[in-house]
């Protein structure tokens, strides 16, 4: 720690304190959605070695986040690590990002041990790896159940879960002998099929490294959401960061296209 970050440490301690004291929990979101951008663009502006060391401080940062959602008591947060476009990457970039989430996977019982938090993934994972499958297999098997939800996203697509729904929800009509199957598709029926058809709706996404955008995430279920669109790289959030998002939410009267 520099002379810099030593000196302002009282000072940054006081004000997460307050932010953490004038919170409004009875009004805290049920829901967050998260997405965890800037990797690559933090590795360059410090001069990293590599995106791998990138990946590692987020990583490790995913794991502080955790805490700090459970410390909260959020009921149910979710994660997208990985986009189903990103998969497209050269195999130079993925291999080592893979390498990173399955050194996540195997720590996260272990960080999270005593909280009562399940895990569960989301997303075409039958497109990613064996091992990588394997790894996220094995923390669901580890942490199934909890009176909290983590969902972790990877290889999805927010246009891939409604294809997926619309397709197992006109499968069961079949199923059923529906004749007017069209008929019976309605949005009732479309997210009792999503992926998180047993969460609330996200209440709150927060989205990092300055980009204004969804890029895909939760895209039925984050109609009514409101959002909280950080400056920072993923790598560089913060825990004010966080309480930031949360107190402006707090604040916000949601009218849900109202």
């Amino acid at each position: 720690m520099g002379v810099r970050e030593t000196a302002i440490r009282p000072l940054y301690r006081f004000y997460e304190n307050r932010l953490l004291a004038t919170l409004d929990r009875d009004r805290l979101p049920r829901h967050i959605g998260v997405i965890h951008d800037g990797h690559r663009r933090y590795a360059r502006s410090e001069g990293l070695p590599d995106y791998q060391a990138s990946y590692r401080v987020g990583m490790k940062k995913f794991v502080e986040f955790l805490h700090w959602s459970d410390d909260l008591e959020i009921p149910a947060v979710t994660c997208w690590l990985l986009s189903k476009e990103n998969l497209a990457r050269p195999d130079e970039e993925l291999d080592p990002y893979y390498e990173v989430l399955m050194e996540l996977f195997e720590e996260i019982p272990n960080a999270l041990s005593g909280a009562n938090v399940g895990v569960r993934f989301i997303g075409s994972l039958d497109l990613l790896p064996p091992d990588l499958q394997k790894s996220a297999k094995r923390l669901e098997e580890r942490m199934p159940h909890g009176d909290r939800r983590v969902t972790i996203a990877l290889a999805y697509g927010g246009r891939q879960e409604i294809v997926d729904a619309v397709k197992d929800l006109v499968a069961k009509l079949a199923t059923d002998g529906t004749d007017d199957v069209a008929g019976r598709i309605d949005a009732d029926g479309i997210a009792a099929n999503l992926y998180t058809a047993d969460l609330p709706d996200p209440d709150l996404v927060i989205r990092t490294s300055g980009e204004a955008r969804l890029s895909g995430f939760l895209l039925w279920q984050s109609a009514y959401a409101e959002y909280a669109f950080v400056d920072v790289y993923w790598p560089a959030f913060r825990h004010i960061d966080f309480l930031r998002s949360l107190r402006d939410f707090t604040r916000r009267t949601r009218r849900y296209g109202k």
